[in-house]
């Protein structure tokens, strides 16, 4: 059935449909273990686990009856994989483009692994000076951060920086923005720090992130702040260099820091990420995105991605989050939404 519908690869995407028949982007988490200590994140706790290149290389045989274009290699930390780059090889060799999500550690030690396997590189960058990036991310590196950037960029990788906006870097967007384009970053990025969801960040307690939360005072001076920036840095906007336009910003950021404090609601976001993408745990887990449950499993000698993509548990959650019926995505941090063309354009 699917080598029948991959002729449809050119026709319109059915965005209405919970039978996955393409599926662009495709997200691996190679490993659950990670060598940062951040604040809102407990997975360094657990033991590290890496996925088998078994499993690695059915996905990577799935990418042509799929339509695969875009491959998200992620953890955990996903450079503490052993054969990351062999498993980036197995995809990009097969013609898709191969991004790496990373903390960075690793980066500046690896540069000529990251040119040689890595289209996009994506790394978290949390403040704008040494202290406050050690304060949240557990780790003396901001210094080898910012070194481990300017190698990759020598050798023309293209970089995107993704920072988690929370209390205690929020007064620090402009230091950051200024580092980065100090060190020719290509994409500066912004989200809020999520306080309402586990799947994504380990087996922490929620509890306890009410403390990351801006202070509604420090919400107030974060909305004047941004009202700066978008005059000082209008042609950063403009140009997309800053992915975020400044009425994004007021809206991902300070309409959602006060929507966490009752003050207003939670805008409800705009995603079909589910539909077009799917996320692969170490283990073989199938979650829908980052924040949704999972709903199976793949097996060492089970069915391939394909088939486990369509169970009945998988559109029936499919069907869920696209009526409205997950709590999860009424305060998700970062919906994804792709229109049928740029789905086409992918």
């Amino acid at each position: 059935m699917f080598k029948r519908l991959k002729s449809l690869l050119n026709l319109p995407y059915d965005l209405a449909n919970d039978t996955l028949v393409q599926l662009p982007l495709l997200v691996l988490y190679i490993t659950d273990g990670c060598n940062s200590r951040c604040v809102s994140c407990d997975i360094w706790q657990n033991p590290r686990r890496n996925m088998a290149l078994g499993l690695a290389q059915s996905l990577a045989e799935t990418v042509e009856e799929l339509g695969v274009r875009w491959v998200l290699l992620s953890g955990g930390e996903a450079m503490q994989h052993p054969e990351w780059a062999s498993i980036a090889q197995m995809f990009r060799e097969r013609g898709v483009r191969v991004m790496l999500l990373t903390n960075g550690l690793m980066v500046k030690k690896q540069a000529d692994l990251v040119a040689s396997h890595v289209d996009d590189l994506i790394i978290s960058l949390d403040g704008g000076t040494a202290p406050t990036y050690h304060a949240i991310r557990g780790v003396d590196a901001f210094d080898l951060l910012l070194e481990g950037i300017d190698e990759v960029r020598a050798r023309g990788v293209n970089v995107t920086t993704r920072t988690t906006v929370q209390r205690a870097n929020w007064h620090e967007i402009p230091q950051l923005i200024d580092v980065c384009l100090a060190h020719d970053v290509n994409t500066i990025s912004f989200l809020a720090v999520d306080t309402s969801n586990e799947l994504a960040f380990g087996n922490r307690t929620l509890g306890t992130q009410s403390a990351l939360l801006p202070t509604l005072d420090d919400i107030d001076a974060l909305e004047a702040q941004l009202k700066v920036l978008a005059v000082s840095h209008k042609t950063h906007f403009d140009s997309g260099r800053i992915a975020e336009s400044p009425q994004k910003l007021q809206r991902t950021l300070v309409q959602y820091f006060r929507a966490s404090y009752g003050v207003g609601a939670f805008l409800p976001p705009k995603c079909n990420a589910p539909h077009f993408s799917t996320v692969v745990g170490v283990d073989g887990a199938l979650q829908p995105c980052y924040f949704l449950p999972a709903y199976g499993r793949m097996m060492p000698k089970g069915e391939r991605l394909p088939q486990a993509l369509n169970t009945t548990p998988a559109q029936a959650l499919r069907n869920a989050y696209k009526n409205g019926q997950r709590a999860e995505c009424k305060t998700c941090v970062c919906p994804l939404y792709k229109s049928p063309k740029a789905l086409r354009e992918m």
